[in-house]
């Protein structure tokens, strides 16, 4: 250590946003403590500070504002990253004193503007990081981010603009991840990025090597490969095209997790056609039904939004008659927010706040039913369940392979003693209310 630095120089690190978000922050603390920095939560007591930004919507843009403002009241070196800092000139406006904007998955610029203003206390050619990175998520489970930025133009969506078209990493690099994970400790590998189903399709499916073996950049073959891996694998935001058919058939075979999460976003042709999605209701509800029927235990999640400009009653009707008919098992529901730069807001017809917000409350209300039957239908089932926590009172907490970490429900075991974090237990349900699982514990 340089003796400039005989203590550690400390950085102050705050992160907002989705999973993505979260593994870009990794990317960035990891090359932090390679270099012998300290990271601390507090921004009173550091050397600088990081805030890693959201700028999708606008209750998230006004919350990375809020969390820029709170370090700068407590400290007057702050770097803003992230989906806010691709808009350099936005967040510069609003707090001109930061020292630096970069944008989302900009590690390298990150570090640039850290040695300018708090030189490096370590050689970064000697590994101070453990092989799997620092992370913010639990030692049990991890986000692996398979692929950056988006090629769809979807009118309610600023994701192209602030994280650029689909750039698939290289699947060997993946995998290499992957591995290292597991090697770590790692029992449950989530898969994120903007477009899972379309991994690879930028770079042609173009053939890489892991273990020796040819191996087509592609979401079957990766997925397949991860299967071996002998962890749960959990896919996120599976656009549904026809190819996810053949992922599912993985889950069938308990090569992956039978956790599907597919943003249909609306039922309405007419509002799907303005939003730049596939308009054909009665498709997605045969794909729906076809899923179902390769593997029937599959748990189906979804996104929705009330209140695109346009939406009548009838465009509501729409959606809760198909929602009614898929009989999702989780479903989150947001209102129209009009972002910034959005095509959307150029549309005709504005929604009224207030009704945006009370379509979704009834639509919300709708699924918490269809949800909760979905829960009783388990009742008497036996299940192998993921503990995250163990409280003294409630006992293990844990999730089924139906529920992702901090979206979905719990398994709630109050005989969890003896369990631990990252332990796997085997269960069988026996009671549920609107959003969780409860068991007891059966012989492994």
């Amino acid at each position: 250590m340089s003796p400039l630095h005989a203590t550690p120089p400390r950085i102050g690190f705050v992160s907002l946003g989705c999973p993505k978000a979260t593994v870009d922050a990794e990317h960035i603390l990891t090359r932090l403590a390679s270099e012998g920095y300290e990271i601390s939560g507090a921004c009173d007591d550091a050397d600088l500070v990081i805030v890693n930004t959201c700028g999708f919507i606008d209750a998230a843009i006004e919350e990375s504002l809020d969390a820029i403002g709170e370090a700068l009241s407590e400290n007057d070196k702050v770097i803003v990253t992230g989906c806010l800092g691709a808009r350099a000139g936005f967040v510069r406006e609003a707090y001109p004193q930061v020292l630096a904007v970069t944008g989302p998955h900009a590690d390298g610029e990150v570090m640039t503007a850290v040695h300018r203003y708090l030189p490096r206390p370590h050689d970064p050619f000697v590994d101070l990081a453990p092989p799997q990175g620092v992370r913010l998520t639990p030692n049990h489970y991890a986000y692996l981010k398979i692929s950056e930025g988006c090629n769809h133009d979807c009118t309610f969506c600023i994701i192209p603009s602030l994280r650029g078209a689909l750039a698939s990493r290289p699947i060997h690099e993946v995998m290499r991840e992957a591995e290292t994970l597991v090697e770590a400790g790692v029992r449950e590998i989530l898969v994120v990025s903007q477009d899972t189903s379309a991994y690879g399709l930028d770079i042609g499916y173009r053939t890489g090597f892991w273990g020796g073996r040819p191996l087509k950049t592609r979401l079957l073959e990766l997925a397949r490969a991860l299967g071996e891996l002998g962890v749960w694998i959990r896919l996120h935001y599976l656009y549904p095209y026809p190819s996810v058919d053949s992922i599912v058939e993985l889950m069938a075979e308990g090569r992956i997790l039978p956790y599907l999460d597919a943003p249909f976003q609306h039922a309405s042709p007419r509002i799907l056609q303005a939003m730049r999605r596939p308009a054909n209701t009665e498709n997605a509800l045969e794909r729906i039904r076809r899923w179902r029927a390769i593997c029937p235990g599959i748990t189906i999640r979804s996104t929705f939004i009330t209140g695109f400009p346009g939406e009548t009653e009838k465009d509501f009707e729409q959606l809760t008659r198909f929602l009614e008919e898929a009989r999702l098992d989780r479903v989150g529901v947001f209102a129209y927010s009009p972002v910034d730069g959005a095509p959307a807001n150029a549309l005709p017809d504005a929604v009224p706040d207030t009704l945006r917000e009370e379509r979704r409350d009834r639509l919300l209300a709708l699924q918490e039913d269809i949800s909760t039957q979905c829960l009783e239908a388990r009742i008497g089932s036996q299940m192998t369940v993921l503990v995250d926590e163990v409280d003294e009172e409630e006992g293990a907490l844990a999730r089924s392979p139906g529920d992702a970490p901090e979206i979905d429900g719990l398994v709630i075991v109050p005989d969890g003693e003896g369990l631990r974090p990252g332990d796997f237990a085997q269960v069988r349900i026996t009671d549920c209310d609107v959003h969780d699982l409860y068991a007891e514990r059966i012989a492994d």
